[in-house]
């Protein structure tokens, strides 16, 4: 009795422990077919693309601004130069009066900055200035590192000298083994240094110390645009223009500004047509170089 149900308890213990290892294994692999690339996913939502901005052009940025920075060497006269206004000092001067007309047609204010003329261009490329207008001319070397406009005035150069050398120093032969002044980064420079090689070339800053030197005999002669030499020379009786010939390329005086500048070149040129067009050019050379006699002879 006792042997036979030992033996019906381990005949039910077996047929239990086979029943629950079935069991076991059917669950494992069940689990095991549930791949993580059956699982169902759901889709992330894709951010959507800020907008491109739009980089403004030369001539956007000076609107939004509202300024236009001239930058300019007033010892220039008539070009540029400081005089007198009802009592207070004012930097005037053809260039100055063809910036406010560029300025008006923008809707923006002119700003003027006088500086040294052989700092101008550094100015510009630095953004100190937004435009340089100081009788300069468009020469090849500075047209590589610098945009031009069209030529809006033509002139020549002349050799300054005291009228007690006048009938000394009449061609570039006479004038070996002198001192001849030139503005310093200017293209009379290089009409030194090219068309005089005999002569010993001393930079200045400014007109006004060419002058100032050529009276105190601290240099022989001096190369100076032709409107500027006659303004000098009005009031300095001491002085004279001699007709010792200068060999010049028909480049001009332009405006420049800033390498790249497209649309705002476009402006400017546009500008510079009107007033060409209206002769509105040539009676600002005239006002200013009437303004300029002036201003030297009070």
């Amino acid at each position: 009795m006792k042997k036979t149900g030992i033996k019906k308890a381990l005949i039910l213990t077996l047929a239990l422990t086979s029943l629950l290892s079935f069991t076991a294994c059917a669950s494992k692999e069940t689990a095991s077919e549930v791949k993580p690339d059956d699982a169902v996913s759901t889709p992330e939502a894709t951010p959507e693309a800020a907008p491109e901005t739009k980089e403004q052009s030369p001539l956007e940025k000076i609107k939004e601004k509202g300024t236009l920075i001239l930058g300019t060497s007033a010892d220039y006269p008539p070009y540029e130069f400081h005089a007198s206004i009802n009592g207070k000092d004012e930097i005037v001067g053809f260039d100055i009066e063809i910036g406010k007309e560029i300025a008006k047609d923008l809707g923006v204010e002119l700003v003027i900055k006088d500086m040294k003329f052989d700092g101008l261009l550094a100015a510009l490329d630095q953004g100190n200035i937004d435009i340089v207008i100081a009788g300069m001319s468009p020469t090849p070397e500075r047209a590589e590192n610098v945009d031009f406009s069209q030529i809006y005035y033509q002139s020549m150069q002349t050799v300054v000298i005291r009228a007690e050398d006048k009938d000394v120093l009449t061609s570039a032969e006479s004038l070996k083994g002198k001192k001849i002044g030139v503005q310093k980064g200017a293209i009379q420079e290089t009409i030194a240094s090219e068309q005089f090689p005999g002569a010993s070339p001393v930079a200045l800053g400014k007109i006004t110390d060419l002058i100032l030197s050529l009276n105190s005999g601290r240099i022989d002669s001096a190369i100076i645009e032709y409107p500027v030499a006659k303004s000098g020379v009005s009031v300095n009786p001491g002085l004279f223009i001699t007709e010792i010939p200068i060999e010049m390329e028909d480049n001009g005086t332009a405006i420049a500004l800033k390498k790249g500048s497209d649309d705002y070149l476009e402006a400017v040129n546009k500008t510079l047509t009107r007033l060409l067009e209206e002769k509105l050019v040539d009676k600002f050379v005239a006002d200013a170089t009437l303004l300029a006699e002036e201003q030297l002879t009070n």
